[in-house]
């Protein structure tokens, strides 16, 4: 039999890195918190480049007529400006040259059709914002055409529905923010059982878990409530900060519930793969697989989890979000049976 007491300096020793492990994950999720304003614009220039305030100046070059058509549509759009050159060579000359982001020649075919080539850049930070705002302008390009020529056609255009004008950053919060927020902590949760399960088989701390007047599901159950517990409290918080920053946020308790019931099946995985297979880098490749193909699988239905949580968030989820939560809260409950069960047949003797 060892040293007690070497025994027990082990055992604060793994508790003591598994605290670390924990505030270090919250430090993390705080830290990206305080710059949140920044990385919200940064990341919604990557969700939607056109948002980003990138002046963009354009050489238009060509056949007379085609060059005034597609000024006037270069001149429509934000962010970007259109400069005539007398030839194409000259327009090179000036992108070449960096006067100038992009070059676009229009040419007019013998149908009356106007026909533009566009050269931008091939390469660098720039090239996605040039596209999208040439792309914009050619739209607006083909919809000016389309209205001038409508009087030609057989039969009357059906009218198109006013444009409804939206800030890119109300996309871009419950698209991609609000999902990212709530199940982030989720993953760390499930990351942290792993951890914290193959680590006491590791280092041999279990068996001093069992010298205490606890089965060995007593102290599985302790870790899924201290990892698994702390997910949805957080999410409900992410969301009340959204509120305090001026984003409106609906259903938080059936946010709660939908993180609840993820968590629990999250959890749950990460259990059963550290109970299956106790060596620590195993068990994690194995959890983020199995993750993984669970959210995988599930983004391809129409309820998937991220666009249940955006639909909740905004107060438009029907009677087919809520029942998807409850389903889901349903199979965590059917998750943690089922973990129980597995427990119950394991012989933590075995474990190692």
């Amino acid at each position: 039999m060892g040293n007690p007491r070497f025994a027990i300096a082990r055992r604060e020793l793994g508790s003591l890195r598994k605290e670390k492990t924990i505030v270090l994950a919250l430090a993390i999720q705080l830290f990206v918190a305080a710059f949140s304003s920044f990385l919200v614009v940064g990341l919604v220039s990557l969700y939607d480049p056109g948002s980003a305030s990138y002046q963009v100046d354009v050489a238009v070059t060509g056949d007379e007529e085609a060059v005034e058509d597609l000024l006037r549509a270069v001149g429509t759009e934000d962010g970007l400006s259109g400069r005539p050159y007398a030839s194409s060579s000259d327009a090179l000359t000036a992108f070449q040259q960096r006067e100038v982001d992009a070059v676009l020649e229009a040419s007019t075919g013998e149908d009356g059709r106007i026909r533009v080539a566009a050269v931008a850049p091939d390469s660098g930070v720039e090239t996605t914002a040039v596209v999208v705002r040439l792309r914009d302008a050619l739209r607006e390009l083909e919809r000016t055409e389309r209205a001038e020529r409508s009087a030609y056609l057989a039969t009357d255009p059906l009218s198109l529905p006013p444009a409804a004008e939206s800030s890119p950053y109300f996309g871009f919060t419950y698209t991609v923010l609000v999902p990212l927020l709530l199940f982030l902590p989720v993953f760390i949760s499930g990351s942290l059982v792993v951890d914290s399960l193959a680590e006491e088989v590791a280092r041999g701390t279990l068996e001093l878990l069992r010298v205490a007047p606890v089965s060995f599901a007593a102290v599985v159950d302790g870790k899924l409530l201290a990892a698994g517990g702390l997910a949805p409290v957080q999410a409900v918080a992410w969301m009340l900060l959204l509120q305090l920053n001026g984003s409106t946020i609906e259903s938080v308790p059936w946010l709660f519930g939908m993180v609840a019931g993820l968590s629990a099946v999250v959890v749950t995985l990460g259990a059963a793969v550290a109970i299956t297979s106790p060596d620590r880098r195993v068990a994690q490749l194995l959890y983020s697989i199995g993750v993984l193909l669970v959210f995988a699988g599930t983004s391809l239905l129409p309820l998937n989890p991220a666009n249940t949580a955006a639909r909740l968030a905004l107060g438009t989820a029907g009677v087919g979000a809520k029942a998807a939560v409850a389903g889901l809260v349903f199979v965590g409950v059917v998750a943690l049976v089922g973990l129980r069960i597995l427990v119950d047949r394991v012989d933590p003797n075995e474990l190692g």
